[in-house]
Protein backbone atom coordinates (compact mmCIF):
# COMPACT_ATOMS: atom_id res chain seq x y z
CA UNK A 1 0.00 0.00 0.00
CA UNK A 2 1.29 3.45 -0.97
CA UNK A 3 -0.13 6.74 0.26
CA UNK A 4 -0.74 9.23 -2.55
CA UNK A 5 -2.40 12.17 -0.82
CA UNK A 6 -3.86 13.23 2.54
CA UNK A 7 -6.42 16.00 3.05
CA UNK A 8 -7.99 17.22 6.30
CA UNK A 9 -10.84 19.58 7.14
CA UNK A 10 -12.19 20.93 10.43
CA UNK A 11 -8.93 20.95 12.42
CA UNK A 12 -8.83 23.88 14.87
CA UNK A 13 -5.15 24.77 14.40
CA UNK A 14 -5.34 25.03 10.62
CA UNK A 15 -6.32 28.19 8.76
CA UNK A 16 -7.55 26.24 5.74
CA UNK A 17 -7.97 22.69 4.55
CA UNK A 18 -4.75 20.69 4.66
CA UNK A 19 -3.75 19.05 1.37
CA UNK A 20 -0.48 17.10 1.09
CA UNK A 21 0.52 15.15 -2.04
CA UNK A 22 3.16 12.44 -1.99
CA UNK A 23 3.27 11.91 -5.74
CA UNK A 24 5.26 14.16 -8.08
CA UNK A 25 3.67 17.44 -9.12
CA UNK A 26 6.31 18.44 -11.65
CA UNK A 27 7.46 16.70 -14.79
CA UNK A 28 9.80 13.76 -14.14
CA UNK A 29 12.96 13.81 -16.26
CA UNK A 30 15.25 10.84 -16.78
CA UNK A 31 17.77 12.28 -14.28
CA UNK A 32 15.06 12.46 -11.57
CA UNK A 33 14.10 8.80 -11.67
CA UNK A 34 16.94 7.56 -9.45
CA UNK A 35 15.67 9.77 -6.59
CA UNK A 36 12.00 8.75 -6.85
CA UNK A 37 9.92 5.58 -6.46
CA UNK A 38 8.22 4.37 -9.61
CA UNK A 39 4.67 3.44 -8.61
CA UNK A 40 3.61 2.25 -12.05
CA UNK A 41 4.08 3.51 -15.62
CA UNK A 42 4.77 7.27 -15.45
CA UNK A 43 3.58 7.76 -11.86
CA UNK A 44 6.30 8.49 -9.31
CA UNK A 45 6.31 9.02 -5.53
CA UNK A 46 8.68 11.07 -3.38
CA UNK A 47 10.85 8.92 -1.12
CA UNK A 48 11.80 11.84 1.14
CA UNK A 49 9.23 14.53 1.94
CA UNK A 50 10.37 17.67 3.78
CA UNK A 51 8.23 20.12 5.75
CA UNK A 52 10.13 23.27 6.62
CA UNK A 53 9.17 26.38 8.54
CA UNK A 54 10.31 28.74 11.25
CA UNK A 55 9.70 28.06 14.95
CA UNK A 56 6.01 27.70 15.90
CA UNK A 57 4.96 27.53 12.23
CA UNK A 58 3.07 24.27 12.79
CA UNK A 59 5.43 21.67 11.33
CA UNK A 60 4.83 19.16 14.14
CA UNK A 61 1.06 19.62 13.77
CA UNK A 62 1.27 18.71 10.08
CA UNK A 63 3.29 15.61 10.93
CA UNK A 64 0.65 14.63 13.50
CA UNK A 65 -2.12 14.79 10.89
CA UNK A 66 -0.09 12.56 8.56
CA UNK A 67 0.63 10.17 11.43
CA UNK A 68 -3.07 10.01 12.35
CA UNK A 69 -4.15 9.36 8.75
CA UNK A 70 -1.56 6.58 8.36
CA UNK A 71 -2.69 4.94 11.59
CA UNK A 72 -6.35 5.09 10.56
CA UNK A 73 -5.44 3.24 7.35
CA UNK A 74 -3.40 0.82 9.48
CA UNK A 75 -6.55 -0.02 11.54
CA UNK A 76 -5.23 1.49 14.77
CA UNK A 77 -7.92 2.73 17.21
CA UNK A 78 -7.89 6.54 17.02
CA UNK A 79 -7.92 6.88 20.81
CA UNK A 80 -4.70 4.82 21.00
CA UNK A 81 -2.83 7.01 18.51
CA UNK A 82 -0.51 9.52 20.15
CA UNK A 83 -1.18 12.09 17.41
CA UNK A 84 -4.95 12.15 18.10
CA UNK A 85 -4.58 15.42 20.03
CA UNK A 86 -4.23 17.21 16.68
CA UNK A 87 -8.02 16.79 16.37
CA UNK A 88 -8.31 19.30 19.19
CA UNK A 89 -11.77 18.22 20.31
CA UNK A 90 -13.26 19.04 16.90
CA UNK A 91 -16.97 18.25 16.60
CA UNK A 92 -16.43 17.26 12.96
CA UNK A 93 -13.04 16.59 11.42
CA UNK A 94 -12.80 14.96 7.99
CA UNK A 95 -9.67 13.13 6.86
CA UNK A 96 -9.37 11.75 3.34
CA UNK A 97 -6.54 9.36 2.60
CA UNK A 98 -5.82 8.44 -1.01
CA UNK A 99 -3.79 5.28 -1.54
CA UNK A 100 -2.71 2.70 -4.10
CA UNK A 101 -3.28 -0.94 -3.20
CA UNK A 102 -1.98 -4.35 -4.28
CA UNK A 103 -4.70 -4.72 -6.91
CA UNK A 104 -3.37 -1.64 -8.75
CA UNK A 105 -6.40 0.36 -7.63
CA UNK A 106 -6.50 3.97 -6.48
CA UNK A 107 -8.64 4.25 -3.34
CA UNK A 108 -9.99 7.13 -1.26
CA UNK A 109 -11.03 6.63 2.36
CA UNK A 110 -13.07 9.45 3.90
CA UNK A 111 -13.22 9.31 7.69
CA UNK A 112 -15.41 11.77 9.62
CA UNK A 113 -14.43 12.00 13.31
CA UNK A 114 -16.18 13.60 16.27
CA UNK A 115 -15.18 14.23 19.89
CA UNK A 116 -16.90 13.94 23.25
CA UNK A 117 -15.53 14.94 26.62
CA UNK A 118 -15.03 12.17 29.15
CA UNK A 119 -15.49 12.69 32.90
CA UNK A 120 -11.71 13.06 33.17
CA UNK A 121 -11.89 16.11 30.92
CA UNK A 122 -10.08 14.38 28.07
CA UNK A 123 -11.57 14.09 24.60
CA UNK A 124 -12.70 10.68 23.39
CA UNK A 125 -12.98 10.29 19.63
CA UNK A 126 -15.33 8.18 17.53
CA UNK A 127 -15.99 7.80 13.81
CA UNK A 128 -19.28 9.35 12.67
CA UNK A 129 -19.18 8.05 9.12
CA UNK A 130 -16.87 6.58 6.51
CA UNK A 131 -16.93 6.04 2.76
CA UNK A 132 -14.54 4.23 0.44
CA UNK A 133 -14.09 4.90 -3.28
CA UNK A 134 -11.89 2.98 -5.68
CA UNK A 135 -10.94 2.88 -9.36
CA UNK A 136 -8.36 0.91 -11.36
CA UNK A 137 -5.26 2.98 -12.12
CA UNK A 138 -5.54 2.01 -15.79
CA UNK A 139 -8.73 4.09 -15.93
CA UNK A 140 -6.79 7.27 -15.05
CA UNK A 141 -6.14 9.36 -18.16
CA UNK A 142 -3.44 11.61 -16.66
CA UNK A 143 -1.77 12.54 -13.36
CA UNK A 144 -4.19 15.48 -13.08
CA UNK A 145 -7.01 13.00 -12.41
CA UNK A 146 -5.07 10.51 -10.25
CA UNK A 147 -7.01 11.31 -7.06
CA UNK A 148 -10.20 12.62 -8.71
CA UNK A 149 -13.30 10.60 -7.79
CA UNK A 150 -15.96 12.96 -9.17
CA UNK A 151 -18.90 10.99 -10.57
CA UNK A 152 -17.78 7.73 -8.93
CA UNK A 153 -20.04 6.12 -6.32
CA UNK A 154 -18.56 4.75 -3.07
CA UNK A 155 -17.97 0.98 -3.06
CA UNK A 156 -18.37 0.77 0.72
CA UNK A 157 -19.58 2.82 3.68
CA UNK A 158 -19.43 2.44 7.43
CA UNK A 159 -22.12 0.51 9.24
CA UNK A 160 -22.14 1.85 12.80
CA UNK A 161 -24.36 -1.05 13.86
CA UNK A 162 -21.57 -3.53 13.15
CA UNK A 163 -21.13 -5.33 16.48
CA UNK A 164 -17.48 -6.27 15.97
CA UNK A 165 -16.25 -2.85 14.80
CA UNK A 166 -15.04 -0.49 17.52
CA UNK A 167 -16.35 3.05 17.09
CA UNK A 168 -12.81 4.46 16.78
CA UNK A 169 -11.47 1.85 14.31
CA UNK A 170 -11.82 2.41 10.57
CA UNK A 171 -13.94 0.11 8.44
CA UNK A 172 -10.93 -0.05 6.09
CA UNK A 173 -10.00 -3.13 8.12
CA UNK A 174 -12.33 -5.20 5.90
CA UNK A 175 -10.68 -3.89 2.72
CA UNK A 176 -7.19 -4.57 4.08
CA UNK A 177 -8.10 -8.15 4.98
CA UNK A 178 -9.72 -8.75 1.61
CA UNK A 179 -6.80 -7.31 -0.38
CA UNK A 180 -4.19 -8.61 2.12
CA UNK A 181 -2.59 -5.19 2.20
CA UNK A 182 -1.30 -2.98 5.00
CA UNK A 183 1.03 -0.09 5.72
CA UNK A 184 3.97 -0.04 8.15
CA UNK A 185 4.36 3.18 10.13
CA UNK A 186 7.36 4.08 12.28
CA UNK A 187 7.21 7.35 14.17
CA UNK A 188 9.90 9.32 15.97
CA UNK A 189 7.48 12.06 17.00
CA UNK A 190 7.92 11.12 20.66
CA UNK A 191 11.73 11.02 20.40
CA UNK A 192 12.17 14.70 19.55
CA UNK A 193 13.28 15.67 23.05
CA UNK A 194 13.34 12.34 24.91
CA UNK A 195 15.96 9.71 24.19
CA UNK A 196 15.32 6.24 25.55
CA UNK A 197 17.10 3.40 23.79
CA UNK A 198 14.86 0.34 23.45
CA UNK A 199 16.37 -3.05 24.20
CA UNK A 200 17.37 -4.70 20.97
CA UNK A 201 19.58 -7.65 20.18
CA UNK A 202 20.61 -6.50 16.72
CA UNK A 203 22.40 -3.16 16.37
CA UNK A 204 24.74 -3.44 13.37
CA UNK A 205 28.28 -2.42 14.24
CA UNK A 206 28.35 -0.36 11.02
CA UNK A 207 25.56 1.83 12.39
CA UNK A 208 27.30 2.30 15.74
CA UNK A 209 30.70 3.19 14.28
CA UNK A 210 29.10 5.59 11.77
CA UNK A 211 27.52 7.48 14.66
CA UNK A 212 30.49 7.21 17.05
CA UNK A 213 33.80 5.82 15.70
CA UNK A 214 35.18 5.39 19.25
CA UNK A 215 32.68 2.60 20.07
CA UNK A 216 34.03 -0.90 19.41
CA UNK A 217 31.12 -2.89 20.76
CA UNK A 218 27.52 -2.39 21.88
CA UNK A 219 25.11 -5.28 22.26
CA UNK A 220 22.37 -6.62 24.53
CA UNK A 221 22.57 -10.01 26.24
CA UNK A 222 19.71 -11.81 27.98
CA UNK A 223 20.62 -14.09 30.86
CA UNK A 224 18.16 -15.72 33.27
CA UNK A 225 15.41 -13.24 32.50
CA UNK A 226 17.68 -10.19 32.83
CA UNK A 227 19.12 -7.98 30.09
CA UNK A 228 22.72 -6.84 30.23
CA UNK A 229 24.25 -4.17 28.00
CA UNK A 230 27.84 -4.60 26.86
CA UNK A 231 29.57 -1.39 25.83
CA UNK A 232 33.23 -0.98 24.91
CA UNK A 233 35.09 2.09 23.71
CA UNK A 234 38.40 1.92 21.85
CA UNK A 235 41.39 1.32 24.18
CA UNK A 236 39.12 1.14 27.25
CA UNK A 237 37.73 -1.68 29.38
CA UNK A 238 34.28 -3.11 28.63
CA UNK A 239 31.38 -1.64 30.59
CA UNK A 240 28.41 -3.83 31.58
CA UNK A 241 25.09 -2.16 32.42
CA UNK A 242 21.68 -3.57 33.34
CA UNK A 243 19.55 -0.51 32.56
CA UNK A 244 19.23 1.11 29.11
CA UNK A 245 18.70 4.54 30.72
CA UNK A 246 22.26 4.33 32.12
CA UNK A 247 23.57 4.45 28.55
CA UNK A 248 22.80 8.17 28.56
CA UNK A 249 25.81 8.57 30.86
CA UNK A 250 28.11 7.12 28.20
CA UNK A 251 26.50 7.85 24.82
CA UNK A 252 25.53 11.21 23.38
CA UNK A 253 21.88 12.05 22.67
CA UNK A 254 22.77 12.00 18.97
CA UNK A 255 24.22 8.49 19.13
CA UNK A 256 21.16 7.16 20.98
CA UNK A 257 18.73 8.86 18.59
CA UNK A 258 20.84 7.64 15.68
CA UNK A 259 20.73 4.00 16.78
CA UNK A 260 16.94 4.19 17.16
CA UNK A 261 16.52 5.99 13.81
CA UNK A 262 18.78 3.76 11.73
CA UNK A 263 17.17 0.65 13.24
CA UNK A 264 13.82 1.98 12.00
CA UNK A 265 15.32 2.90 8.60
CA UNK A 266 16.28 -0.74 8.08
CA UNK A 267 12.68 -1.85 8.81
CA UNK A 268 11.16 0.83 6.56
CA UNK A 269 13.43 0.03 3.61
CA UNK A 270 12.58 -3.66 3.97
CA UNK A 271 8.81 -3.15 4.18
CA UNK A 272 8.36 -0.08 1.97
CA UNK A 273 6.69 1.66 4.90
CA UNK A 274 6.83 5.16 6.37
CA UNK A 275 9.22 6.81 8.83
CA UNK A 276 8.10 10.07 10.44
CA UNK A 277 10.78 12.22 12.08
CA UNK A 278 10.12 15.54 13.76
CA UNK A 279 12.98 18.08 13.71
CA UNK A 280 15.31 15.65 11.97
CA UNK A 281 18.38 17.77 12.74
CA UNK A 282 17.93 17.51 16.54
CA UNK A 283 21.06 15.84 18.03
CA UNK A 284 22.39 15.09 14.52
CA UNK A 285 25.08 16.79 12.49
CA UNK A 286 24.34 17.66 8.86
CA UNK A 287 26.27 14.66 7.50
CA UNK A 288 24.09 12.18 9.42
CA UNK A 289 20.89 13.90 8.27
CA UNK A 290 21.93 14.02 4.61
CA UNK A 291 23.00 10.35 4.80
CA UNK A 292 19.51 9.46 6.04
CA UNK A 293 17.90 11.42 3.22
CA UNK A 294 20.16 9.88 0.57
CA UNK A 295 19.35 6.34 1.73
CA UNK A 296 15.70 6.99 0.93
CA UNK A 297 16.38 8.96 -2.26
CA UNK A 298 18.50 6.17 -3.77
CA UNK A 299 16.15 3.93 -5.77
CA UNK A 300 18.81 1.21 -5.99
CA UNK A 301 18.84 0.92 -2.18
CA UNK A 302 15.20 1.84 -1.57
CA UNK A 303 13.67 -0.73 -3.92
CA UNK A 304 10.33 -1.05 -2.08
CA UNK A 305 9.60 2.66 -1.88
CA UNK A 306 10.09 3.31 1.83
CA UNK A 307 9.23 6.94 2.60
CA UNK A 308 10.91 9.40 4.96
CA UNK A 309 8.61 12.23 6.07
CA UNK A 310 10.35 14.83 8.20
CA UNK A 311 10.24 18.37 9.53
CA UNK A 312 13.19 20.71 9.77
CA UNK A 313 14.30 24.26 10.54
CA UNK A 314 17.43 23.94 8.39
CA UNK A 315 17.17 25.43 4.87
CA UNK A 316 20.53 23.87 3.89
CA UNK A 317 18.83 20.46 3.79
CA UNK A 318 16.61 21.66 0.95
CA UNK A 319 19.65 21.76 -1.33
CA UNK A 320 19.73 17.95 -1.23
CA UNK A 321 16.68 18.07 -3.49
CA UNK A 322 17.03 18.48 -7.25
CA UNK A 323 13.26 19.04 -7.44
CA UNK A 324 10.92 21.46 -5.66
CA UNK A 325 7.84 19.26 -5.30
CA UNK A 326 9.21 17.08 -2.47
CA UNK A 327 9.30 20.14 -0.18
CA UNK A 328 6.42 21.86 1.62
CA UNK A 329 6.57 25.29 3.26
CA UNK A 330 4.68 25.51 6.57
CA UNK A 331 3.54 28.90 7.88
CA UNK A 332 1.39 30.07 10.76
CA UNK A 333 -0.39 33.36 10.21
CA UNK A 334 -3.53 33.17 12.33
CA UNK A 335 -3.65 29.47 11.46
CA UNK A 336 -1.38 26.84 9.90
CA UNK A 337 -1.01 26.64 6.13
CA UNK A 338 1.02 24.22 4.00
CA UNK A 339 2.16 25.00 0.45
CA UNK A 340 4.17 22.85 -1.93
CA UNK A 341 7.36 24.63 -2.95
CA UNK A 342 6.76 23.82 -6.63
CA UNK A 343 3.68 26.10 -6.58
CA UNK A 344 5.81 29.06 -5.44
CA UNK A 345 9.20 28.38 -6.98
CA UNK A 346 8.71 27.24 -10.57
CA UNK A 347 12.36 26.68 -11.46
CA UNK A 348 14.35 23.77 -10.00
CA UNK A 349 17.75 25.37 -10.69
CA UNK A 350 17.38 28.15 -8.08
CA UNK A 351 19.24 27.31 -4.85
CA UNK A 352 16.45 26.43 -2.45
CA UNK A 353 18.18 27.47 0.77
CA UNK A 354 18.86 30.94 -0.68
CA UNK A 355 15.24 31.36 -1.77
CA UNK A 356 14.05 30.26 1.67
CA UNK A 357 16.37 32.50 3.68
CA UNK A 358 15.93 35.54 1.43
CA UNK A 359 12.31 35.98 2.47
CA UNK A 360 11.25 35.59 -1.18
CA UNK A 361 8.87 32.80 -0.11
CA UNK A 362 7.22 35.00 2.57
CA UNK A 363 6.80 33.87 6.15
CA UNK A 364 9.94 31.70 6.06
CA UNK A 365 12.17 34.04 8.07
CA UNK A 366 11.50 35.69 11.45
CA UNK A 367 9.87 39.09 11.06
CA UNK A 368 12.32 42.04 11.03
CA UNK A 369 10.26 43.85 13.67
CA UNK A 370 10.53 40.87 16.02
CA UNK A 371 14.29 40.77 15.41
CA UNK A 372 14.67 44.47 16.29
CA UNK A 373 12.59 44.12 19.47
CA UNK A 374 14.75 41.20 20.58
CA UNK A 375 17.95 43.12 19.78
CA UNK A 376 16.82 46.14 21.82
CA UNK A 377 15.85 43.91 24.76
CA UNK A 378 19.24 42.20 24.75
CA UNK A 379 21.05 45.53 24.42
CA UNK A 380 19.15 46.91 27.44
CA UNK A 381 19.91 43.83 29.56
CA UNK A 382 23.71 43.91 29.02
CA UNK A 383 24.27 47.58 29.86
Amino acid sequence: MKILRITAQGLPLFKEDLDVCFYTQQRVDEDDKNNLYNLIDNYYLHSACAFIGINASGKTSVLKVINLALNIIKNEPINHVEAKNILGGSEKATIRTYFYDKRKYICCLETVITAKKAKTGEHVYSILSERLWEKPIVSVKSKKYLTDFDGIEPVDSRNNNEAYLSDDVSCIIAHNKKVKDTVDVFSLLSYTNVNVLPFTEDIPLEVITFLDPTIEKLYFEKLEGKTFIHLKFRDEDEIILNNAVDLEQYLSAGTIKGIITFSMVKEVLQSGGYLLVDEIENHFNKEIVTTLMRFFMDSRLNKRGGTLIFTTHYPELLDEYDRNDGICIVRNRKGITVENLSYILKRNDIKKSDAYQSGFLEGTTPAYEAYMRLKKKLAASVK
